[in-house]
């Protein structure tokens, strides 16, 4: 790689082009420019077979879900609850993922099993998990089966509490393991050492879809629709989608396929609740991509969890009604509108704690706990704090003495694996490779600052406090055209581990350096003749410095669509002045 450094602080980081022999079957097979084709060929396939269905994924390439330990198990029990009409509940997390996937198991479950119901518990009054509170509650009404999505495989003795009240339990889950397995009638998870299932990096509602494909084909098996007239689970990908992409899982493989399909449904918007969420979302009407349904469509569906009910969440996405969609989602984005007042007041007063403490700049992690702090906006919080200074950050929530924390990493450190080495400080931690939880008394949140802080120290998964840019490839602004960028667009959706493309570009002139909206700096750039307009969010700031200046410039091209016209803009990620 080709290091060279910009302005402020920033290391670009050029890639080399490697794959040589799929570059080349790219742009001979596929006819794809040569820079899309150098992109493409990094991304670390092995032959053009995996480059095809990347390019065009299919719902025939899902590997079988039987392949999961323990499918087989779990559906079995399942179609005995359905034969016998046992009384099933559906037990779910409240954030997106956990929501998404008990809407398409009881969407699914409720044309064929009269007795199935979903609880989501409260966060702040029953926190995350089984609780035995609620299994008590279950064993009034008689439930036999309880299945848990998004969480359960970290809840032995609950589990264990159900099963010597008569209860079973089915565990669809995707966070990692850290110890023994819940005395479970099944435990799905794909993060299991002894599972086979080829793709291991599924969010909680993908294992959930996977679940009800097997249960699907086994019904069918057994006829139990006559005339072929069974459900048509490609419908739920909208649903499927919003989970996959909320909790922010790697969006590659399975997750490709579930997204790249579940977008293109979003964007017909066929699904009252959906429609009505794009409606008050400004965006009905609109091509939505991951990056639209990250900001505009998830974060209203989490802010039920977060600041109110996931009940309200669960209950727009079922409905069938577009009025009551409405409504629902007028609601949500009264929460939402709520929980970025309550993220903007917590993130003002750390970055204020920063600037009096400067040498809290030079830690390896952030940490900050307060009682003032809604314990439903500090994951938010971290995720902010990450953004701003490239490290790893825990946001505690503190209340009677105990501390409910959520933490987000930077690519290069697993904070799962983080937190395990101060598990003797932690009352319970959960989580996966770039975001987890943790409960910590608060006279141990000291503690747990400077053991995480000399962790990551003495780590060495990451170098600095110098943030980093790849470079995906070097080009003209000459070759950004339509065609160009529709053939960019060919490797979305974008997300983790399938990065949008990075391109920089050298010598560019700046001219009508201009700020707009909230402190974003818009300029027209050229370079031999061809220019084009430019936007770097919130980067106002800078406009006095480039203004006439000379660039090198990293970016990614786009489409920017206002007031019903279209046009190239270059999406500012860097600048280095010549």
């Amino acid at each position: 790689m080709t290091i060279v450094k910009s302005l402020p602080v920033t290391q670009w980081i050029i890639k080399n082009f490697l794959n040589k022999e799929i570059e080349n079957a790219l742009i001979n097979e596929f006819g794809i420019h040569p820079i899309i084709s150098q992109i493409i060929a990094n991304r670390e396939f092995n032959n053009i077979e995996e480059v095809r269905r990347y390019l065009y994924p299919s719902l025939n390439d899902l590997y079988s879900p039987f392949l999961m330990k323990d499918m087989k198990a779990g559906i079995s029990r399942l179609l005995k609850a359905i034969h016998n009409q046992e009384k099933i509940v559906i037990y779910g997390d409240y954030d997106a993922d956990g929501i998404t996937s008990v809407v398409i198991l009881f969407k699914f479950l409720k044309e064929i099993a009269p007795n199935v119901t979903y609880y989501i518990p409260d966060r702040i009054e029953e926190g995350y998990g089984l609780k035995n509170p609620a299994i008590d509650q279950f064993k009034s009404s008689d439930v036999r089966l309880i299945i848990t999505v998004d969480c359960g495989i970290s809840d032995l003795e609950q589990i264990a509490y159900a099963q010597s009240l008569g209860i079973d339990t089915i565990v669809l889950d995707h966070h990692a393991i850290s110890g023994a397995l819940p005395a479970a009638v099944a435990n799905i998870n794909p993060k299991r050492e002894d599972c086979p299932f080829p793709f291991k990096e599924l969010a909680g509602v993908g294992i959930a879809y996977n679940f009800l494909i097997a249960l699907r084909g086994s019904l069918r098996k057994e006829g139990f629709w006559k005339n072929d007239d069974y459900p048509n689970l490609k419908e739920y990908l909208d649903i499927v989608a919003l989970g996959t992409i909320g909790d922010i899982a790697p969006l590659i493989d399975e997750n490709r396929i579930f997204t790249k399909i579940g977008l293109e449904l979003i964007t017909e918007g066929e699904r009252p609740g959906i429609k009505a969420l794009k409606e008050i979302s400004g965006i009905d009407g609109q091509v939505i991509d991951s990056f639209k349904a990250s900001f505009c469509l998830i974060p209203r569906i989490n802010a039920a969890g977060r600041i109110a009910s996931p009940l309200d969440a669960v209950s727009l996405l079922l409905t069938d009604d577009i009025e009551e969609a409405r409504i629902l989602a007028a609601k949500l984005d009264i929460y939402n509108r709520r929980r970025q007042s309550m993220e903007k007041i917590i993130l003002n007063e750390i970055l204020a704690k920063i600037s009096d403490n400067p040498d809290l700049e030079k830690m390896n992690a952030l940490v900050f706990a307060s009682d003032k702090w809604h314990p439903g906006v500090v994951g938010i919080v971290a995720s902010r704090l990450v953004d701003l200074f490239s490290r790893p950050a825990f946001v505690i929530s503190l209340k009677d003495g105990i501390g409910k924390g959520s933490g987000r990493s930077i690519s290069a450190f697993n904070i799962y694996k983080g937190i395990q080495q101060c598990a003797s400080l932690l009352l319970s931690y959960g989580g996966h490779n770039h975001a987890a939880g943790i409960s910590i008394r608060e006279e141990d949140v000291a503690a747990f600052t400077v053991l995480f802080d000399e962790i990551i120290r003495t780590g060495g998964q990451f170098s600095g406090h110098i943030s980093q840019t790849v470079i995906d490839s070097e080009c003209q602004l000459q070759d950004i055209n339509l065609t160009f960028i529709n053939q960019m667009q060919m490797l979305a959706p974008f997300g983790s581990m399938n990065p949008e493309p990075v391109l920089c570009a050298r010598n560019i002139k700046v001219s009508s350096p201009t700020i707009v909206g909230n402190n974003h700096l818009k300029m027209s750039l050229s370079s031999d003749g061809k220019s084009c307009p430019s936007i770097w969010f919130t980067m106002g700031r800078y406009l006095n410095a480039v203004a006439g200046a000379n660039l090198d410039i990293v970016f990614t091209p786009q489409i920017n669509q206002w007031n019903g016209a279209s046009d190239i803009q270059l999406k500012m990620k860097d600048v280095s002045i010549l």
